[in-house]
């Protein structure tokens, strides 16, 4: 493989990895992924950094948190300023083409591609705006709701079906403009799927590929847990309490999901077979992922907006067999991660970012090193009252709660199985919001610098974690950039008022 590899990554919209065989399904028809997998390396405790399209992908292009984008909701607009890493693949002189959906907003389209072959799915205007005043309204002419559940089944078009019809078009269409092009540049090619991402409706091909499938219920039924108050504002927003779900529904409804995941797998297969076709498949990684999970039912809840593994856990498969044999990573990472392993394929150092990273790069993971990492994970958009943070490193999860001085921290003792991440006992019952004008603040790195929260801050430190509560959100942001997330003054600043 060549030291500047092509770099191909195939993305995915709210794909659980429990929804693929080689995460550990026994249903799903995946066989591309999968085969992809086997020769690839598996990271078994990927997560987003924010369960939500357009701020997980912030994420993702930018190497920061939303607390440093204000990427918060879907409806946030992405600074033109903020490097991304298809800006730094260009620096380092390779060709950026990007075919499906990023969810940008506002006027900037590319964020760094040299070429966009699809427009967005979704508007890039800032209709999406949630009304901060009324958090426990419902939005229905936008939101999430039941109809996709109690309605899904067979449609041979929808606008999405449509739009990733386009996607692998283009995707495949700019694999050869590449391979035939007088520009001997390496490329860098993200091709985006907005599946299966609901509406919960296939085609009748897919459908009919689970015919008699035993389609498995969710693990944890609503009636299992002690609903917590992000999740009663979940199922208000999506008017859950009206529209009584059964089992029926369910296998319906996770059918046509897994058909759309065979969908998407039959794509990924295309691509694959293009660049095989091309003679491209040794001087190209590939990268497969997607911006957050699906809860399918599990804990009564759908869709995403919450840290419970089922919406926060995503696949995440580097293959590159020149470069890496195969194999299973279980240190968790993240959507940030991403930034700086593609700046370290494309030859440059880390180091030299123009903005400071939240995340590491995979290669040192990849080639078999054993490191001890924190995911961080903040939400701030619907469902939330008030910001949420979560933090995962090796055999710990932190999670802030209400009504405690601190977070609860607990050992995983859970035998694990092939494929699934070390997760705590009962953690997920321990998923809460930080409740009223107390807020939860997280000093990434904080272990590599050896600091603490600062004066007056409660500071509970496990293996490097460090979990601050205070009145006002610290933005991990350069110290040029530093912003307050909302708008309530602290104490001196009322004092100086």
């Amino acid at each position: 493989m060549n030291r500047t590899p092509n770099v191909l990554v195939i993305m995915y919209d709210q794909l659980t990895p429990a929804a693929l065989g080689c995460y550990g399904s026994r249903v799903t028809q995946s066989p591309h992924i999968d085969r992809l997998a086997a020769a690839g390396v598996v990271f078994d405790a990927a997560y987003t950094n924010s369960p939500l399209c357009t701020p997980a992908r912030y994420c993702l292009m930018t190497g920061q948190l939303p607390s440093s984008t204000r990427g918060y909701d879907n409806a946030a607009y992405l600074a033109s300023t903020i490097p991304t890493f298809a800006h730094y693949a260009r620096a380092a002189g390779y060709r950026t083409v990007l075919s499906g959906k990023m969810h940008f907003v506002g006027p900037d389209q590319l964020h760094g591609f040299e070429e966009r072959r699809t427009t967005d799915i979704y508007p890039a205007d800032f209709g999406w705006t949630p009304d901060w005043r009324r958090p426990d309204q419902r939005i229905d002419w936008w939101y999430h709701n039941m109809e996709s559940v109690v309605g899904a089944g067979v449609a041979e078009v929808t606008n999405q079906l449509l739009f990733d019809d386009e996607v692998g078009f283009h995707a495949v269409r700019a694999l050869h403009d590449a391979a035939r092009a007088d520009d001997r540049r390496p490329f860098l090619h993200v091709a985006s799927f907005t599946h299966p991402h609901d509406p919960y409706v296939t085609r009748q091909e897919y459908w009919d590929r689970y015919e008699g499938v035993d389609i498995p219920l969710p693990e944890v039924s609503a009636a299992d847990v002690v609903t917590d108050p992000h999740t009663l504002r979940l199922r208000t927003a999506c008017d859950m309490e009206r529209t009584p779900i059964n089992d029926a529904d369910v296998r319906r409804a996770r059918r046509a999901y897994l058909g759309n995941v065979s969908y998407v797998d039959d794509w990924t297969g295309r691509l694959l077979q293009t660049l095989e076709s091309l003679g491209l498949e040794d001087d190209t990684v590939v990268i497969l992922l997607a911006d957050h999970g699906d809860m399918l039912g599990e804990r009564g809840l759908w869709y995403k907006m919450n840290f419970f593994e089922a919406s926060a856990r995503i696949p995440l498969i580097v293959h590159a067999p020149a470069r890496f044999r195969a194999r299973r990573v279980a240190t968790p990472v993240s959507l940030v991660d991403v930034l700086p392993t593609l700046i370290e394929l494309s030859g440059g150092a880390v180091t030299d970012a123009v903005e400071p990273l939240a995340g590491q790069s995979l290669l040192p993971l990849c080639a078999g090193a054993a490191e001890d990492r924190t995911v961080v994970g903040e939400y701030a958009a619907e469902g939330a009252c008030a910001p949420i943070v979560m933090l995962r490193r090796g055999a710990l999860e932190v999670r802030a709660l209400p009504g405690r001085s601190g977070p609860v921290v607990r050992p995983c003792d859970r035998p694990r199985r092939a494929g699934q991440p070390c997760r705590p006992p009962g953690a997920d019952r321990d998923h809460r919001r930080v409740p009223g004008r107390s807020r939860a603040a997280v000093e990434p790195g904080a272990a590599a610098r050896g600091r603490t929260a600062g004066p007056g801050a409660a500071t509970v430190r496990d293996g490097g974690i460090t979990l601050r509560r205070l009145h006002t959100v610290g933005v991990h942001a350069p110290a040029r950039r530093r912003e307050r997330i909302h708008a309530q003054p602290s104490r001196s600043q009322r004092r100086r008022a």
